[in-house]
C-alpha cells in the first residue's frame, strides 16, 4: 500500500523523518511506518537525538519516543549541534540550551548561534559580537560587530575597520589588513575582496 504525506522533510539519524497529513505532524521510519502515537503541529528533524517540534504555539525538543525532552516552552528551538541548541524566549531573547532544557550561563542574548568546532556566535544585548564555549563562557576577550563560527580554527570577523580573520584567541590573524568581504580559508587561502 502507499503511503502519503502532505509534507515531508529530510531523513536525519537515526534514519527517522519528519512528516505531516490530516492527522498532524509526526516522524517515520524508512518504511513510513510512524515512530510514536504523539502528533504535533509541526515536527523537524533529529539532531543528537533530539527533534524540534511545535504544539498549541510553543516550541520545544522531543526524544525519538516521541516525549518531551524538558518541561520548560520556547518561542522558537534551532537544532542540537555539539548537544547544545539555541532557544528564543518570549520576551525575543536568545539563549543556549543543553539536551536536558538547562540553559547555559552568560545570556541573555540578541541573537545565539550554532556551535561548531566547540564554540557559538551570540550578539549581546548591545549589539556587539563574541564567541562563547560549550558552557557559555567567552572563549577570548575580543568583541566585533559582526562574528562568524570558527572553521578549521579560524573565524571570520568584522570591526569598523572592515573584515578579518581571528584565531581562537580573538587575535587578528590578517596583519591589519581589512576586507569589505571575506570567506573561510580553504585549504590554507581566502576569498578576500578589498575596499
Amino acid at each position: 500500500h502507499s503511503m502519503t504525506f502532505d509534507w515531508v522533510l529530510p531523513f536525519h539519524e537515526p534514519g527517522l523523518a519528519p512528516v505531516g497529513d490530516k492527522t498532524g505532524a509526526y516522524h517515520i521510519h524508512i518504511d513510513g511506518r510512524p515512530v510514536y502515537e504523539q502528533r504535533f503541529d509541526r515536527t523537524f528533524g533529529f539532531y543528537s537525538g533530539l527533534a524540534a517540534v511545535i504544539e498549541d504555539g510553543v516550541w520545544f525538543h522531543i526524544t525519538v519516543d516521541g516525549e518531551r525532552a524538558y518541561s520548560e516552552i520556547w518561542d522558537w528551538c534551532g537544532n542540537f549541534q555539539q548537544n547544545r541548541c539555541p532557544v528564543r524566549d518570549s520576551d525575543g531573547h536568545y539563549h543556549h540550551i543543553r539536551p536536558d532544557g538547562t540553559v547555559l550561563d552568560g545570556g541573555p542574548h540578541s541573537y545565539a548561534g550554532d556551535f561548531r568546532e566547540g564554540a557559538a556566535v551570540v550578539r549581546g544585548i548591545d549589539g556587539f559580537c563574541w564567541h562563547i564555549d560549550l558552557e557559555g563562557v567567552p572563549v577570548h576577550g575580543s568583541r566585533f560587530l559582526d562574528l562568524d563560527v570558527f572553521h578549521k580554527g579560524f573565524a571570520r570577523a568584522r570591526d569598523g575597520g572592515g573584515w578579518h580573520h581571528i584565531d581562537r584567541s580573538g587575535t587578528d590573524n590578517s596583519q591589519g589588513r581589512r576586507y569589505s568581504e571575506l570567506e573561510p580559508f580553504y585549504n590554507g587561502q581566502a576569498l578576500a575582496r578589498s575596499y
